[in-house]
């Protein structure tokens, strides 16, 4: 029998840059897009693995095993929404990114 899948507390589809194309999901100057613990990004996606909560914050750290370009490698992020729920920052070591959440309609 197929597990259940189970939205995620950060799955959306998010632009990368404020004018970003949301239904080109993983494409320069696209959107990116998290769904059933997966991240997709530009060439790449990454299983969101071994989730820790962050202690009082809406925040959660992942490993993350991600391909892409024929490699495979893993690394450590923090997911977190940000205050007015409308948006999303990803901590890589030394990189933040924030994103805009994508409208249903844009994409």
């Amino acid at each position: 029998m197929p597990a259940a899948s189970i939205a995620g507390p950060y799955d959306g589809v998010y632009k990368q840059t404020a004018n970003a194309e949301c239904a080109l999901v993983g494409a320069d100057g696209g959107s990116i897009k998290i769904e059933e613990g997966i991240f997709y990004g530009v060439e790449l996606e990454c299983r969101l693995t071994l989730p820790v909560d962050i202690n009082n914050m809406d925040a959660t750290i992942y490993t993350m095993e991600c391909s892409g370009e024929d490699q495979t490698w893993t690394e450590r992020a923090i997911l977190m929404n940000d205050a007015s729920e409308d948006g999303l920052f990803m901590m890589w070591d030394g990189y933040v990114f924030r994103y805009d959440r994508c409208e249903a309609g844009e994409f």
